[in-house]
């Protein structure tokens, strides 16, 4: 069975309700107190505590920092990169805690201008910072999860106070940290994602999905500072599911399944279409016959691809095709895992797709091109090609 470890950010996520969450999900907070005493950062206090809100009850997380005793300087991302590989901590804390903080700091660098390495945190916040991020890694070294999963992320709305200003939500830092991850935008009048919130998310989980294919075991609630019309609370659940084959031989990935419908192009445009999309980054174009409305015969244009790639593939469909408009939606891809090898034939090597189901290889098939390109140099047929791989010889 795989562990799966799912974040429901249906108010969105901090620093704070994450470590509320995980404790209320079964963490040891003793474990945690102990763990996070390995780092060196100043007085701070983490008070721990049962709440509610609208009557979903669960963990409140504070972090207390003495104001006054701790130091004026504040601390740079270099610093606090220095101080946590320098502590007591397993490996795996460490590389989950500085990859947290690398993607804050990343973001923080673009937004406002500075070099990563000195990107600077405030002492007060530097303390929160780190007791939040440090200490997520240490819940998730701690439930050993085998796959992180995590919704759509609630950020909010309006603006939100802090040392640059008055800004909108979401704050500039955590929208960079958020590209290419799944938002929802109003579901709450305020700062709903953090950027810690948002770091943690971005630096641990595996897939965004609204999809919850699996047994649950443990549910737990972190419960926010605010309480508004709708619960201020981070559910994470813990569960199970039958592995598919081998989760090794399967990855799975979000991808847009962008279509459009088209029945007054000259055909022969097709091709420069489909070319345009493939050098663009589109992972798969293919063309279905359609009937449309009066009866008119049409293509519908399909083109699968990232979410980095969406916004040139919108740009060639607008450009080079007849269509008024576009559809695109969320899809869920899964592949077996591949590889590629060189099989030698008598008319030269050709490479050679293989997939893997269970460890083992299922499949195996010639790329075209290599076939393609060899019919051509030894004047035969590619099927001649295909023929000698079958047969075996060489």
């Amino acid at each position: 069975m795989m562990k799966i470890l799912y974040y429901d950010c249906f108010s969105g996520i901090s620093g704070d309700m994450n470590l509320g969450a995980m404790i209320d999900l079964g963490v040891d907070r003793n474990h945690l107190l102990a763990e996070l005493e390995k780092l060196d950062i100043g007085p701070y206090e983490v008070i721990i505590s049962r709440d509610q809100r609208r009557g979903i009850s669960g963990t409140r997380v504070e972090v207390v920092v003495d104001r006054e005793a701790a130091p004026v300087e504040g601390r740079t991302f270099r610093s606090i990169a220095k101080m946590i590989a320098a502590s007591d901590l397993s490996e795996t804390v460490k590389a989950i805690s500085l990859k947290v903080f690398t993607k804050m700091a990343e973001a923080e660098a673009k937004v406002h201008g500075h070099a990563r390495d000195e990107v600077h945190f405030h002492e007060v916040g530097a303390i929160d910072s780190i007791v939040d991020i440090v200490g997520a890694a240490i819940c998730l070294d701690y439930l050993q999860a085998d796959r992180i999963l995590c919704s759509p992320v609630e950020v909010g709305g309006g603006f939100v106070a802090c040392a640059h200003g008055i800004l909108p939500v979401p704050a500039p830092a955590t929208a960079e940290i958020l590209k290419g991850i799944p938002i929802k935008t109003g579901g709450a009048p305020h700062e709903a994602t953090t950027p810690t919130g948002a770091a943690i998310l971005a630096a641990t989980v595996d897939q965004f999905t609204e999809t919850t294919d699996f047994t649950v075991k443990e549910i737990g609630y972190g419960i926010g500072q605010r309480d508004t019309d709708r619960p201020n609370v981070l559910r994470v659940f813990l569960g199970e599911r039958q592995e598919r084959a081998s989760e090794g031989d399967v990855e799975t990935d979000d991808a847009f399944l962008v279509e459009c419908n088209i029945d007054d192009m000259n055909p022969e445009l097709y091709d420069d279409v489909m070319d345009s999309l493939f050098q663009t980054g589109a992972l798969d174009v293919f063309l279905t016959p359609v009937i449309m409305k009066k009866s008119r015969p049409a293509v519908k244009i399909s083109i699968l691809c990232g979410d980095r790639e969406r916004q040139a593939i919108e740009e060639i469909l607008w450009l080079k095709t007849s269509t008024f408009g576009l559809r695109t939606q969320r899809v869920s891809k899964t592949m077996l895992k591949r590889d590629f090898s060189l099989r030698a034939t008598k008319y030269g090597a050709i490479t050679m797709k293989n997939a893997y189901f269970r460890g083992k290889i299922i499949k195996s098939k010639p790329e075209y091109e290599d076939c393609r390109k060899l019919a051509g140099e030894k004047s035969v047929s590619v099927k001649e090609i295909y023929d000698s791989l079958m047969s075996g010889e060489d």
